[in-house]
């Protein structure tokens, strides 16, 4: 359909480590609740103080229910920064109307994103420690999130609501704003409302700051 992106697949493979896939509903819990565990593990110690048994601990599960699901820490770490970033692109896809296009679409996203990192403030020390523990999904997490961005400007340019232009580096630059605006002001302080930030990152994308 014309102006409408696929911003996530329908259909995304299992965290778990390759032949460890949870076949039963008990079983993607267990996992679930590992890879939560992980998160708060990993983003209050770092990757390197993290452990399996303190993930299990705070998972409530068994040392051998780690091992059904992931081969190592390692392996879960990885599963963690994939399943981290694919849900960032889920919220972002969740809040987009079916209708907005252009700016309006980037407003939605950077929302989305802002309310994101306000509730998983640990997705900036996971994402940050990735780019030396775990270096492919590191790199997979930004290429796949400027991706989606450009697919949403070139959707722009065909319904007039987005300037001819390169899209890959203005992708990237947007991408870059809206990492330090979450880091700004969804990790470091909270307290502005996320709309009065939102607009003003979208009066820069329509009207950009040299005087008129």
């Amino acid at each position: 359909m014309r102006g409408r992106v696929a911003t996530v697949p329908a259909s995304q493979p299992s965290p778990a480590s390759p032949g460890k896939e949870p076949r039963t509903a008990r079983g993607k819990a267990t996992m679930r609740r590992l890879l939560d565990a992980a998160a708060h593990e990993f983003g209050e110690l770092g990757f390197h103080a993290a452990s399996i048994s303190g993930i299990t601990r705070r998972a409530g599960t068994a040392l051998g229910s780690f091992y059904t699901y992931f081969n190592s820490k390692e392996a879960i770490f990885s599963a963690l920064v994939t399943d981290m970033s694919r849900s960032v692109a889920e919220a972002a896809a969740a809040a987009m109307g079916a209708d907005s296009t252009g700016v309006d679409r980037e407003r939605e996203a950077l929302s989305a994103f802002l309310r994101f990192a306000r509730d998983h403030k640990e997705i900036y020390r996971i994402i940050d420690e990735a780019e030396f523990a775990d270096p492919v999904s590191y790199r997979a997490h930004y290429e796949g999130t400027a991706r989606r961005i450009a697919a949403r400007l070139d959707a722009g340019v065909e319904t007039g609501q987005i300037a001819r232009g390169d899209n890959e580096v203005r992708a990237w630059a947007i991408m870059g704003a809206n990492v330090f605006l979450g880091l700004r002001f969804g990790v470091w302080d909270d307290s502005r409302p996320v709309a009065d930030i939102a607009d003003v990152v979208a009066a820069i994308l329509r009207e950009g700051i040299a005087p008129r």
